[in-house]
């Protein structure tokens, strides 16, 4: 399990920032060569990039509000605003796999074959090329610190590189074998992948957002450690919420049932720091008698 850091949060920043100054720059080398060959679907895509500047924003904004420190009215911190980010991107994920999907299914209608000027080939090739960069970078960012919204912002990039492959494989493989449809086939195809990607995003913040149940490793890690620590104790009833940086552990653990209430307080205490210190988790401990029984 990630433990977001302030590190992890400046990384995802640099990132988008990163997008933010490359999406501006192939904005205005993709406009200028549909002015010159006049390509109306390379200004259109134009367009389409600098419109990703618009889901880093969206990436900063949500890292920097979910950074800010509990309040008295948010105790747990504003740990969610990540996903709630990643909510956002993935339905504009989604909105750009539809407009794909439609314009694929509008290109197989009337049978449009791709057809540009060797400018617009060597823009559009470059332009795959620095956007599946980008969105491995971004993926790098997500593996390193657990950001979802680093994935989103990954997909992102790659559903613009996505979206100009169909474009090169429909010129080249249209002229050589008149096939007018590979474009609109091969979109149908991306449209797909990218409904995909989309899917995945949403529900993982959902999930996130609902609460999910602790991992088997790190419950079998925890129990370890307190036995290995503390004694042998049977503790069970593992939940974990997240919230960001911010993670709270509740677990029931039993004792002695001769012991005293401040003994047994004295130990959850032991406990709870312990745990802190080890696995960066707020704990609360529930106490129960070795007697009590649970369904």
């Amino acid at each position: 399990m990630h433990v977001p850091t302030q590190n992890s949060a400046h990384q995802g920043i640099r990132q988008a920032l990163v997008s933010v100054l490359v999406n501006v720059m192939l904005f205005g080398i993709k406009f200028w060569a549909g002015l010159v060959s006049g390509s109306v679907a390379l200004i259109a895509d134009a367009w389409h990039t600098l419109s990703d500047s618009i889901t880093s924003g969206i990436v900063i904004a949500g890292i920097k509000l979910s950074r800010k420190k509990p309040t008295a009215s948010h105790p747990f911190g504003y740990g969610r605003w990540e996903q709630i980010a990643a909510l956002v991107c993935g339905f504009i994920l989604a909105v750009v796999a539809y407009e794909f999907l439609m314009e694929s299914f509008d290109r197989l209608k009337h049978n449009t074959p791709a057809d540009f000027g060797i400018i617009a080939i060597v823009v559009t090739t470059f332009s795959i090329v620095v956007k599946e960069s980008l969105a491995q970078y971004a993926f790098w960012v997500y593996r390193k610190t657990g950001l979802i919204t680093m994935k989103a912002e990954g997909w992102h990039h790659r559903s613009d590189a996505l979206s100009s492959i169909p474009i090169l494989v429909g010129i080249f493989v249209g002229k050589f074998f008149d096939w007018k449809w590979i474009d609109g086939a091969l979109g149908f195809i991306v449209a797909g992948s990218l409904f995909w990607a989309s899917y995945e995003i949403i529900k993982s913040a959902i999930e996130k957002l609902l609460g999910e149940r602790i991992s088997e490793d790190l419950e079998n890690e925890i129990k370890a450690y307190i036995h290995e620590k503390f004694g042998d104790y049977y503790t069970h009833h593992f939940h974990v919420h997240c919230y960001g940086d911010f993670r709270e552990l509740t677990f029931h653990i039993h004792v002695d049932g001769n012991e005293t209430v401040e003994e047994s307080h004295q130990l959850a205490t032991k406990i709870e720091r312990a745990l802190k210190e080890k696995f960066h988790l707020e704990c609360t401990i529930h106490i129960e008698p070795k007697s009590n029984k649970h369904p």
